[in-house]
């Protein structure tokens, strides 16, 4: 990795990422407000070194995947909407939907319908230029990631990330099974609160 592309994103990290991530944030909250059970609205700027660790990343053939990292990686700005139950998601999409211009969607689930593992909702967004402070807009990426996820999809991504993808060696064949059944269990407990929610709040979306 060049000492070039470490330092400029290094500085575009300090000097503009961290500031539009903060204005970000409230941004989207000001749009959220009347979206009823929302846990938490948060967003960052991605770490300089888990953007190098991105920008070193190799496909099949070995060669690097990103040409002009800078350029080609969306989520520099991330963000998340947490919400209590899986029929939650829908209002949120919605929302953002209305106030946001969408670039890419992709709803993430495992393959097969017999599998476990990460569940969310993942847009790639333009940057509304009102997050942008005067004087950065040539210097601001043109997208960010947002996420939508429940509580429990969440818990288990996060999770699933901090022992799985950053694990120090190859998973067991039992340690994977372990990492799959907690994901099932986490799935079931958003299909309970689901069934719970319809059942018992009158008028919900669910």
């Amino acid at each position: 990795m060049s000492t070039s592309l470490a330092e400029n994103y290094g500085a575009l990290y300090n000097e503009v990422l961290l500031k539009v991530a903060e204005l970000l944030e409230r941004h989207i909250e000001s749009h959220l407000d009347a979206v009823d059970r929302i846990d938490r609205v948060s967003a960052r700027a991605k770490s300089p070194d888990r953007f190098l660790a991105k920008a070193e990343k190799v496909d099949e053939d070995g060669q690097l995947k990103y040409s002009n990292p800078l350029a080609q990686i969306h989520d520099q700005i991330g963000a998340r909407v947490t919400v209590l139950y899986v029929s939650d998601v829908p209002n949120v999409k919605a929302a953002i939907q209305d106030y946001f211009h969408a670039i890419e969607w992709q709803e993430k689930k495992p393959e097969s319908d017999s599998e476990f593992g990460y569940f969310g909702e993942h847009y790639i967004l333009d940057i509304p230029d009102d997050t942008i402070p005067a004087g950065l807009e040539d210097r601001c990426p043109k997208f960010f990631e947002l996420q939508i996820k429940t509580l429990f999809q969440h818990a288990w991504s996060e999770a699933h990330h901090d022992i799985g993808y950053k694990a120090p060696r190859k998973l067991t064949s039992l340690e994977i099974r372990q990492m799959a059944f907690s994901a099932a269990q986490a799935w079931g407990a958003d299909q309970i609160f689901l069934q719970l929610v319809s059942e018992l709040i009158p008028n919900n979306d669910a």
